[in-house]
C-alpha cells in the first residue's frame, strides 16, 4: 500500500503518499503555513519537517506562535551561537545549549573571560552564518561511533554525555548545521536562515552539569525571534522583569537575604519581610479552617527506615542531605512532608465514617540543591511547604477533587493572580497501582475541571510514576507563567505504608491519598509575588502599610500621637523622626513603595488630621485621623487588591 492516513488536530482525515514529510503537507495545505512551519509532531512525538512517514500517523505542525515551536527556534539558536563562537574561537569546548523559558543558553570553556564586545562579535557572526542559511541536518550513529567523533574533535564533555547513555535503548543522534557539528536529540527547525533577530544578553560562569565540583564554564544567554517587533517586546518585557527582580527588591525593602557564609540556598527573613509571610501564613491558615481543613505539626527530622519504607532513599537520596547517627539511628531531616503525615494517619483505626481527612501543614522541608541552580527564593535548600493530604474513600474523590480546584481558585485570586491555566498528566509507561485506579483518578481530575467549566490541555503519560495529577500555572503581571500549585494521587504511598480504613461494608480498604500544594512553597511563592507586584504590595500584604512623617522636629510628639494611635488598631506602621528635610524623607518612603505616607505639621497638629500621600498617586488632602483608620482598615480587611 503506497497511501497513508494524515490525521489533523481538527480530526480531519487526508490521504497521502508514504515517505511524505510533514513539510510537504505543509505545503499541500498552504504556502504560509509551510514559511511559518518549524517542527512536527507525529504520533506524539516531535520531529523534524523532512521526516519520512511511512505510516498512518496522527500529525500536527507547530510555528513560533506554539511553545513547542518556540523551542525548537531557540534550541537551534542555541546550536547557531556554538558555530558562531567556535569560529571565533576554535579551542571552544561545547557543554549543553538548551532552549529555557523566554531564550536559550550555551555552556562552553574557552581561553578568555567574554566581554560585551565579544558578545557583540558572537552576534554579528551568527546573522552573517544565517545568512548563509546551511540546513538543521540530523544522523543517527552507533554509540562507539559517536564516540569515535568526539573524541576527534576532542571535547570530553560531550564524551562524558555519551558514557552515561545505555549501550542498547539511546539511539545516539548528531546535528550539523554548516561547519557545526553537535550532539543532540533534536528536533531542529529546517534551516539556519529562518533565524532573523537574535540577542545575546550576558555572560556569567556555570559549573559543569550544574556541580561546583566540576570544572567551570562560561554561559551565554540569549534570545531570538523571526521578527524585529517580537525582538524589541520582549526586551522591554526583560527590563521591566529587571526592575522587578525579588533578589533586588528583596534588598532594597529589607525583606531577606541569603548569606553564604551561613549556608547558600538558606533564607533569612528580615523582620519587613516576615511581616508579609506572616500576612501570607495568617491567611493561608483562616482560609484553611473555613474549607473543613485541620492544621498539623511534624517534627523536621526522622528516622532512615520512615525514608526507606517511602522510596525517598532508592528514588530521591541524591536530593537528600547526609543523614544524621542518634543513638546508633541513621535519621534525615525531611524532604518532604508525606510520611509524618501518613504516622498521624496510622496513630488510630480508621472507618469510613472519619474519611475524608484533611491535614494541612506549613512544613519546611530540605533538600541538596547543586550550588549552580540555587536562584533567590525561586530555588533553594529549605524551604516551607504549604502541604496538604487528603485521605478519603473512592466514592468522595471527584467532590474532593472539585473542591481543591474552588479552593486553589480563591486563594490565587485573593493574591491577585486572575490568569491560571490547567494541566492534567495522565499515566506513564512505568507505574504503580492498577488500570482501575488510574482510570477512576484520572477521570476524577477530568470531571473536577469540566464541573467547574475550566479549560484544561493533557499532557500523556507525564505523570509521576505514582499517580495522575492537576498542574496549575499562573500568569504575573508580566505575563510570565509560573507553575505552582499541584493536586497530585499517590497509588504508592498508602500502599508501601499500608494504610487502611473500615468500611460500611466491615472489611479493610485502602484510601485514597492525594497531596496538594496550592502556592507551592512559601519562599518561591514570595519571590513570584514580590516580582508581580514590583514590591508595591496591596494594603493588606505590605510590611509598612503606613509611614507617619513629621514635617520638623517639632511635630514628633503629634507624630507620635498618630503612630501609636494607628498601632493600636493593628496597622503596621513606622515613625519618621529623622532630622532630614521632608522632601527627602518623602523620596525614601516612596522607594520603600509603602501604601501611604502620613505627613504631619502645624495645620494637621491644630485640626487632628493628616496630609495623606498614597504611593505612585501623590498627594490625596487631608483627612481626620479616625476617617483615615476606617478607611485603611476597609482596605486591609477586604483584602483590595489595587
Amino acid at each position: 500500500m503506497n497511501k497513508i492516513k494524515i490525521t489533523f488536530p481538527d480530526g480531519s482525515v487526508h490521504e497521502y503518499d508514504k515517505g511524505i514529510t510533514p513539510l510537504q503537507i505543509a505545503e499541500s495545505i498552504s504556502h504560509r503555513l509551510a514559511d511559518d512551519a518549524l517542527i512536527a509532531k507525529v504520533n506524539g512525538v516531535l520531529k523534524d519537517l523532512n521526516f519520512k512517514i511511512n505510516e498512518d500517523s496522527k500529525l500536527q505542525i507547530f510555528t513560533f506562535k506554539d511553545d513547542e515551536g518556540k523551542h525548537a527556534y531557540w534550541h537551534s539558536t542555541s546550536h547557531l551561537m556554538a558555530h558562531a563562537i567556535q569560529s571565533l574561537f576554535p579551542e571552544a569546548k561545547f557543554g549543553v545549549g538548551p532552549a529555557i523559558e523566554g531564550g536559550f543558553y550555551y555552556d562552553f570553556e574557552i581561553n578568555k573571560q567574554l566581554t560585551d564586545d565579544d558578545l557583540k562579535k558572537i552576534e554579528d557572526t551568527m546573522m552573517q552564518l544565517a545568512k548563509e542559511n546551511h540546513s538543521f541536518d540530523r544522523k543517527e550513529l552507533s554509540k562507539s561511533d559517536a564516540i569515535n567523533y568526539f573524541k576527534q574533535v576532542g571535547d570530553n564533555f560531550k564524551l562524558e554525555i555519551l558514557d552515561g547513555l545505555n549501550d542498547e535503548e539511546e539511539t545516539i543522534s548528531i546535528y550539523s548545521e554548516g561547519e557545526f557539528t553537535d550532539l543532540c536529540t533534536g528536533p531542529h527547525i529546517p534551516s539556519a536562515g529562518k533565524i532573523k533577530y537574535v540577542k545575546l544578553l550576558n555572560v556569567s560562569g556555570s559549573y559543569w552539569r550544574g556541580d561546583e565540583h566540576n570544572k567551570r564554564l562560561q554561559r551565554i544567554y540569549g534570545v531570538s525571534f523571526p521578527k524585529k517587533k517580537m525582538l524589541e517586546e520582549h526586551l522591554h518585557l526583560l527590563e521591566e522583569a529587571k526592575k522587578r527582580d525579588h533578589r533586588k527588591l528583596g534588598k532594597q525593602l529589607d525583606l531577606f537575604s541569603i548569606v553564604e557564609e551561613a549556608g547558600p540556598g538558606l533564607i533569612f527573613w528580615h523582620p519587613k519581610g516576615s511581616r508579609v509571610r506572616t500576612a501570607v501564613e495568617d491567611f493561608w491558615k483562616d482560609a484553611h479552617f473555613k474549607n473543613g481543613y485541620d492544621l498539623i505539626y511534624t517534627p523536621h527530622i526522622g528516622k532512615s527506615w520512615l525514608w526507606e519504607t517511602s522510596g525517598h532513599l532508592s528514588h530521591f537520596k541524591e536530593n537528600m542531605f547526609a543523614p544524621m547517627t542518634i543513638d546508633e539511628q541513621d535519621y534525615y531531616v525531611k524532604p518532604m512532608n508525606c510520611p509524618f503525615h501518613i504516622m498521624i494517619y496510622k496513630s488510630d483505626l480508621r472507618s469510613y465514617r472519619d474519611l475524608p481527612l484533611r491535614w494541612a501543614e506549613l512544613g519546611t522541608v530540605y533538600r541538596y540543591e547543586k550550588s549552580g541552580v540555587l536562584h533567590g527564593l525561586l530555588r533553594v535548600r529549605g524551604f516551607t511547604q504549604d502541604d496538604a493530604h487528603i485521605f478519603c474513600t473512592h466514592e468522595q474523590i471527584e467532590e474532593e477533587i472539585i473542591e481543591v480546584i474552588r479552593f486553589s481558585l480563591y486563594i490565587w485570586k485573593s493574591f491577585g493572580f486572575e490568569k491560571l491555566k490547567f494541566y492534567i498528566s495522565t499515566k506513564p509507561e512505568k507505574a504503580v497501582g492498577n488500570d482501575d485506579l488510574w482510570e477512576k483518578a484520572t477521570d476524577s481530575l477530568i470531571n473536577a475541571l469540566t464541573t467547574e467549566g475550566l479549560e484544561y490541555e493533557v499532557d500523556e503519560g507525564g505523570g509521576a510514576f505514582y499517580g495522575p495529577k492537576i498542574d496549575i500555572k499562573v500568569k504575573d503581571a508580566l505575563n510570565r507563567e509560573w507553575q505552582m500549585s499541584t493536586i497530585q494521587f499517590d497509588f504508592n504511598l498508602p500502599e508501601r505504608f499500608d494504610m487502611k480504613y473500615i468500611g460500611e461494608d466491615g472489611k479493610e480498604h485502602r484510601p485514597f491519598m492525594v497531596h496538594r500544594a496550592l502556592l507551592g512553597s512559601i519562599e518561591r511563592f514570595m519571590g513570584v509575588m514580590i516580582e508581580h507586584f514590583g514590591g508595591a504590595f496591596p494594603m493588606w500584604l505590605a510590611p509598612v502599610q503606613a509611614a507617619v512623617i513629621p514635617i520638623s522636629q517639632s511635630f514628633s510628639d503629634y507624630g507620635q500621637k498618630i503612630y501609636d494611635t494607628l498601632r493600636e488598631k493593628g496597622i503596621r506602621v513606622e515613625l519618621d523622626k529623622r532630622n532630614e528635610k521632608i522632601g527627602y524623607k518623602i523620596r525614601h518612603w516612596e522607594t520603600q513603595k509603602i501604601p501611604y505616607m502620613l505627613i504631619v505639621g502645624e495645620r494637621e497638629k491644630e485640626n487632628n488630621t493628616v496630609s495623606v500621600r498614597q504611593h505612585k498617586v501623590g498627594d490625596k488632602g487631608s483627612v481626620k485621623i479616625e476617617e483615615f483608620i476606617t478607611n485603611i482598615l476597609d482596605e486591609i480587611n477586604n483584602k483590595i487588591i489595587n
